[in-house]
């Protein structure tokens, strides 16, 4: 389905989603002078904002600290993916033939980076009342059933080190691969003890898997 009639959009610039779907790859193979990079930023930021507006909104009495935690699984990688999934959007994506051997981790990422990157063409195109109503109809639903993407184990094992005057430290025990593409190895120690390791596709990744494991290993729930 084309793209403007499937999301109601009567476009005052096409260009924009021409941008919004175009990989780096393709531009380089095309000799184009741009990609979704800068409206993926953009998108960032009004997703941010939008999310933001709804749970200061909905949770009245949350303190800052929570409102920030809740966020963070909307607008986390896992939650991107699937809201991209959810509509299609990778279906309108556009990247140079010779990167369809993207790996597993290039993929998800790309995937992430067009909802945001879509958001912000349709934030310059049609403005911000048009982009909440997006937002409204594709991502609030998720927020009001509660929806999982994402489990901080990190500041949780925190907490529970904070809690107990325990020392929480992460150690890299090994990486691999290229830059755009690696794989990290992280340990997590508790008062000097090894917990856990952790693999991921970046650090923050690894270490996250790193404190679900040691929090496994005490029994403690988040």
């Amino acid at each position: 389905m084309n793209l403007f009639e499937k999301f109601g959009i009567d476009s005052n610039n096409e260009q924009l989603y021409e941008i919004a779907f175009t990989h780096g790859s393709y531009s380089c193979e095309n000799d184009l002078e741009y990609n979704y990079e800068r409206l993926e930023f953009l998108g960032d930021s009004v997703l941010s904002l939008l999310v933001s507006d709804y749970l200061y909104r909905k949770y009245p009495n949350y303190e800052e600290g929570k409102l920030t935690k809740l966020r963070a699984n909307y607008v986390c990688q896992n939650a991107l993916i699937y809201y991209s999934h959810e509509l299609g959007l990778q279906n309108y994506l556009k990247v140079a033939d010779e990167e369809f051997n993207l790996t597993h981790n290039e993929v998800l990422s790309i995937t992430a980076d067009i909802f945001e990157s879509f958001l912000g063409a349709i934030f310059l195109d049609q403005g911000i009342e048009f982009a909440k109503d997006y937002i409204s109809k594709y991502v609030f639903p998720h927020i009001d059933d509660k929806k999982v993407f994402f489990t901080d184990y990190k500041s949780a094992i925190k907490e529970y080190g904070d809690a107990e005057e325990l020392e929480i430290s992460y150690e890299i025990e090994n990486e691999f691969g290229v830059p755009h593409d690696k794989t990290f190895f992280i340990s997590i120690f508790i008062n000097g003890e090894k917990m856990g390791t952790g693999k991921g596709k970046n650090k923050k990744e690894a270490e996250q898997a790193a404190a679900k494991i040691a929090m496994e290993k005490l029994n403690i729930g988040v």
